[in-house]
């Protein structure tokens, strides 16, 4: 069973009322049968990592106005938390489904003067926290400026992690015409940031300005609550497949997406 995002490639709204034959699934490459396609129903875990770092003070105020929004857009998936990156990981509002305590949590997010980030470090704790929860579906939320990473772990560390918390990885990130330094910490996260998305069934979104925060994440919202349950035929084998690929089979429509958190893959 899978869980898929179906948006318009051109605008990005959501897609809805899709069937079986509008999904192609290939395990290891191979097709395999769809079965039955239903909206996704079940509650979804959603972890927001937010940059609150040196980088981000002249947009900390257009990252909480885009916080705010995407948690009430957000409202009724499931429990949400909020995660700080500044210096070390740090829990700003831990997982509720309680919007006002969430909207107080996104208050609370502000640049650490002299701070930078430990994204690299967040993602793998989170990834390992979700590992203990029971949702079967659960989404990760970056939203970045691009500044200096202070975590120095390797990205494959990195992608291991998030593979094993089952977490579709989806990042918007602030981008800057010199970009962070290229130094091993900052290649380590840009691969993550790049490759982490693909491989999870996640999206990454660049915006050229802060105030663009809030539009994508709201588009975000809407497709995160639009999602797919995609159930489709498997061959009996002892032998898990390495790789599950979801796609689209209309035109002018982007479908990604992963298996439910709890199916193993080799």
């Amino acid at each position: 069973m899978l869980y898929v995002n179906a948006f318009d490639e051109q605008t990005r709204a959501p897609v809805t009322g899709l069937g079986v034959r509008d999904f192609v699934v290939r395990e290891d490459g191979l097709a395999r049968e769809v079965l039955s396609v239903t909206p996704a129903a079940s509650p979804m875990a959603v972890a927001i990592l937010v940059d609150n770092t040196q980088a981000a003070s002249n947009n900390i105020a257009d990252i909480r106005r885009a916080l705010q929004s995407f948690i009430k857009t957000l409202g009724g998936i499931g429990p949400v938390s909020i995660i700080g990156v500044a210096d070390r990981p740090t829990i700003l509002r831990d997982y509720t489904t309680n919007q006002t305590q969430l909207l107080d949590g996104a208050n609370r997010v502000f640049a650490m003067p002299g701070s930078g980030a430990t994204l690299l470090d967040a993602i793998v704790e989170i990834s390992r926290g979700l590992q203990k929860r029971e949702e079967d579906r659960a989404a990760m939320v970056i939203v970045t400026t691009e500044n200096t990473e202070f975590s120095t772990r390797y990205y494959k560390e990195v992608l291991e992690a998030l593979a094993g918390g089952g977490a579709q990885l989806h990042a918007v990130v602030l981008t800057t015409p010199a970009g962070s330094a290229l130094n091993d910490p900052a290649r380590n996260r840009a691969h993550v940031l790049d490759v982490g998305p693909k491989v999870s069934g996640g999206t990454r979104t660049d915006i050229l300005a802060s105030q663009a925060f809030e539009g994508k994440l709201q588009e975000l919202a809407a497709i995160l609550k639009s999602q797919h349950r995609v159930v489709y035929g498997r061959p009996q084998t002892l032998i898990p497949p390495e790789k599950v690929e979801v796609s689209s089979a209309k035109p002018g429509i982007i479908a990604n997406g992963g298996p439910a958190r709890g199916q193993a893959l080799r």
